[in-house]
């Protein structure tokens, strides 16, 4: 499995979000900025979110994003679900009639444990666990990789 842009930059997005609870909803631009992202793009996937019930849009001159979810609620595999889908590395793993070999393939076997092991490790780190790890990152004085 790969993750593509738009799994990582909702990551980081959520993650922004979360790092400026208190100044109310940021803008998308503030965000796009901050992450040096298209805000075109960034739209389209806080968008996504949105719709998912992860983050909350409010309109107006003081308007933007903010998290509709608790950060020690929201899984990082809850997010990567909503952009990526299924976090399967292959396709028989989640859908067996794509391959006609799906029920006595034994390779299957070990692209399923490996899936599930994907799962496990995104699914036990939440989004304030990321929150906790910035700001032990800048008591070390280290910058967040972009």
């Amino acid at each position: 499995m790969k993750l593509s842009t738009r799994g990582r930059y909702a990551t980081r997005a959520l993650l922004d979000l979360a790092l400026n609870p208190d100044e109310g909803p940021t803008s998308l631009k503030e965000v796009a900025a901050r992450l040096e992202v298209s805000p075109k793009y960034l739209d389209q996937i806080l968008s996504q979110l949105r719709n998912a019930g992860i983050v909350r849009a409010t309109r107006g001159s003081k308007g933007g994003f903010s998290l509709a979810a608790d950060p020690k609620e929201l899984r990082i595999l809850d997010v990567i679900t909503v952009m990526e889908g299924k976090t399967s590395i292959v396709d028989c793993v989640v859908e067996k009639n794509v391959c006609p070999l799906s029920e006595e393939c034994v390779t299957r076997d070990v692209w399923t444990d490996v899936s599930a092991a994907i799962d496990k490790v995104l699914g036990a780190i939440t989004l304030n666990d990321l929150v906790k790890k910035v700001s032990i990152r800048k008591k070390k004085n280290v910058a967040c990789p972009k």
